[in-house]
């Protein structure tokens, strides 16, 4: 039996957005620039995968500008905040927590003269509003905080900082990483007072290789990569049609049925905690219920090292992870779980599972049972 349980890594593709992404690829191949028919075709496909997004986020089509992933998003949203606003500014604030793509950012800019803060978080992995109330500065241009956590599926307060942050000063620069997020939950940028959404398509059982990002027309942005002008001038290179019709249909799927998939997924969530917590010496990380993402599950396991586990559930057809994909191929110790304040011989025991639309009652059993037998055995061993 194979049970995939890495889904925040990235997830299985749907059946008829790997048929679509085909059909372009073989058929549909023009190039969007292109002025003759096979151009117009594919133009078609960038427009409609356009209306499709801005319809479920609420925004407007122009809004909406596709890139290779989250990470790009990520790097458009703020360097190219950071470079079109600096003279109004040099500070911006993130929290301890974020994917690398935000983080390695962040860092970056330091290096180009701008300071960054870096907001504390309590054992759930939020952030507190006060502390980002008492960040901000005259000198702030842009806040970035995850929708939801990678690791621990911690949710952020998100519509709450929106409006603290515009309250205090309209003019400061609201991004959201939503890659964990997009998919899961309804968000809407207007309401929320966010101005960029970088969205990823591999984690909603699109293809890999490509995302979008939401920017808000209003604010102020330049622009990180040049040439023919595509997308008008924010993001030059010939457009990933089959990749932009394949995340747009991925959408369509994901959002036709949300309420009654992340009601199932949270019902899982509950049913495979419970099922762990009767294992001695365990630790769930982050919020167990429905305060917390529906699809994130971190496990701590006293006495176990994360790859020992890994590869022994691994043995019996069962994928999890020991972490960020993204970070590294290697593991290496978790700043969420060291912001959390996950005990030190736990951060290098910690296995995150992870579930999508497609996981079954059943995996989650089997998964269980493979848990109940192999975890006494590799804590024997362990003490030899």
């Amino acid at each position: 039996m194979e049970v995939y349980l890495d889904n925040s890594a990235t997830t299985k593709s749907f059946e008829d957005v790997a048929q679509l992404v085909a059909t372009i690829m073989c058929r549909d191949y023009g190039n969007p620039s292109s002025l003759h028919n096979k151009g117009m075709e594919a133009e078609q496909y960038v427009r409609q995968a356009k209306e499709i997004i801005a319809k479920n986020l609420k925004v407007n089509e122009k809004e909406i500008f596709f890139t290779s992933g989250g990470t790009e998003a990520d790097n458009i949203a703020l360097i190219g905040s950071a470079m079109a606003n600096y003279r109004a500014g040099r500070h911006m604030i993130t929290t301890g927590i974020e994917h690398p793509a935000v983080l390695q950012t962040m860092r970056y800019l330091e290096e180009q003269g701008f300071k960054v803060t870096y907001l504390p978080v309590d054992r759930n992995g939020a952030i507190r509003l006060e502390d980002l109330q008492n960040a901000i500065t005259r000198d702030t241009i842009l806040v970035s905080i995850m929708h939801t956590n990678n690791e621990i599926g911690t949710l952020q307060p998100i519509a709450e900082a929106g409006n603290l942050i515009k309250k205090i000063n309209p003019n400061v620069i609201f991004h959201v990483d939503a890659v964990q997020g997009f998919g899961k939950f309804r968000i809407y940028p207007k309401r929320m007072n966010i101005d960029l959404l970088s969205v990823s398509g591999h984690k909603i059982h699109g293809p890999k290789g490509v995302g979008f990002l939401y920017i808000n027309e209003k604010i102020k942005i330049k622009p990180i990569v040049y040439g023919g002008g595509q997308q008008q001038g924010m993001r030059s290179g010939t457009e990933n049609v089959p990749g932009i019709a394949g995340i747009a249909r991925a959408v369509e799927n994901i959002y036709g049925n949300l309420d009654e998939e992340v009601e199932r997924l949270y019902g899982l969530k509950e049913y495979f905690i419970d099922g762990v917590e009767k294992i001695d010496q365990v630790r769930i990380n982050g919020r167990k219920g429905r305060d917390g993402a529906p699809h994130i599950v971190s496990v701590s396991i006293r006495g176990v090292r994360s790859e020992v586990m890994l590869h022994a559930l691994e043995e019996k057809g069962i994928y999890v992870s020991a972490g960020s994909a993204c970070a590294a191929r290697k593991p290496q110790t978790s700043e969420t779980l060291k912001a959390i304040g996950v005990e030190k011989d736990l951060l290098h025991s910690t296995i995150r599972f992870s579930f999508s639309i497609f996981t079954t009652k059943e995996e989650i059993d089997y998964t269980l049972q493979a848990m109940y037998d192999t975890i006494p055995m590799l804590r024997k061993y362990a003490r030899r």
